[in-house]
């Protein structure tokens, strides 16, 4: 295991907690034991090497796309999910497969691009890309689908697909999709008020708007140390979900948000080092390519959805619905995001595995398995 992975899971655990027990302390029970059956989960799935989640990636990503079909026909929305329906409902567990369907377009396109190469049957890879993606916007799920999106296209960079390649599928795609983009703009009147809101900041009825602001504030009063979790707060929607940041700040400051960023980037720090390490093996074997791969996807997967979720609070973009990885309240994405930091443990303890000897004094610090056997 990696001891940066572990620990900047534990950081991001403890503050959600820490941020939940605040906002909604009726919660803290069912929160705290997600979050532990979630680090139970990245502890166990780890143990596989990279070859399994490379052989399962296929039907893991089929299922995905199931679900996602499932949700069109019997999906179930929220009284505050603006008539959208993103949740399959088993039972007493309500699921989002939006969540999913990104780990299994990393697992799937490291698994392709593994087995057939960069250079050919490229349409293949951007077909799953856009099948993934379209799901999910018909939802509809906009900042997912985007999200989802630009997934795909850093596992074809990280594959080794050339930029020109990559930048031709995109501008065939967005020549293809000019005609259609105004109707669904039409269809989810919701998506255009909040595009509308965000660019009008100083209209009255500004939808996201005044989360923003009340979010601010708390951002504000928790200065360098915080209030702690029984300061003064004014509630406002989704203050332990996709503006947690700001009952993190308000609850333990400037030094708790700083604590976070940090977290962020020891799980970026470590996906980088597995590229590195991997580019030293030789030869180049089909699965230290799919691990790397897969590793750099699982990394975007959750740094990059804690950069939209962090630009809306910050007011930069307009309000998407995206959690916080590993620190909002709900199953789904603390689900998917602790397979997630599994993923690029596998790839770690693979690529050192097959480095050769000399190289074991160079290797980062924080990863102490010599082999994938242990």
């Amino acid at each position: 295991m990696s001891i940066q992975l572990v620990l900047a899971q534990l950081i991001l655990l403890a503050l959600g907690l820490l941020a939940v027990s605040t906002v909604r302390p009726d919660l803290i029970v069912d929160h705290g034991i997600k979050a532990l059956l979630g680090l139970m989960l990245t502890f166990a799935v780890a143990r596989l090497r990279p070859r399994a989640f490379l052989r399962m990636a296929t039907p893991v990503w089929l299922v995905t796309l199931v679900l996602l079909a499932l949700v069109l026909f019997i999906g179930v929305g929220t009284e505050t999910s603006s008539g959208t329906k993103r949740w399959l409902d088993f039972g007493p567990v309500r699921f989002q497969p939006s969540e999913l369907a990104k780990l299994g377009l990393v697992l799937q396109l490291a698994s392709f691009f593994s087995r057939r190469g960069v250079e050919h049957k490229l349409i293949s890879a951007t077909g799953m890309i856009v099948v993934t993606t379209a799901l999910v916007i018909l939802e509809p799920d906009l900042g997912t689908s985007v999200l989802t999106f630009g997934l795909g296209i850093i596992l074809m960079y990280a594959a080794g697909v050339r930029i020109s390649n990559i930048a031709g599928f995109m501008l065939a795609l967005g020549l293809v999709s000019i005609p259609f983009v105004g109707v669904y703009l039409n269809k989810n009147q919701y998506i255009r008020e909040r595009i509308a809101g965000h660019q009008n900041r100083d209209a009255e009825l500004s939808v996201g708007l005044d989360q923003i602001g009340f979010a601010h504030r708390d951002l504000n009063n928790g200065g360098l140390w915080g209030l702690g979790p029984d300061g003064p707060r004014y509630w406002y929607f989704a203050a332990h979900t996709d503006m947690i940041v700001a009952s993190v700040g308000f609850t333990s400051g400037l030094l708790g948000v700083a604590m976070l960023l940090f977290a962020y980037w020891l799980i970026v720090s470590t996906a980088l080092q597995v590229s590195q390490l991997a580019a030293r093996v030789r030869p180049m074997t089909p699965e230290i390519h799919g691990a790397s791969t897969m590793a750099t996807g699982a990394m975007f997967m959750i740094v990059g959805q804690a950069f939209v979720n962090l630009a809306v609070a910050a007011g930069m973009f307009p309000v998407t619905g995206v959690p916080l990885p590993l620190v909002s309240y709900g199953f789904s994405s603390l689900l998917t995001m602790s397979l997630a930091l599994a993923v690029i443990h596998s790839a770690m303890r693979e690529v050192r595995a097959h480095l050769p000897a000399e190289h074991f004094d160079e290797l980062p610090i924080g990863n102490t398995e010599p082999s994938a056997s242990d």
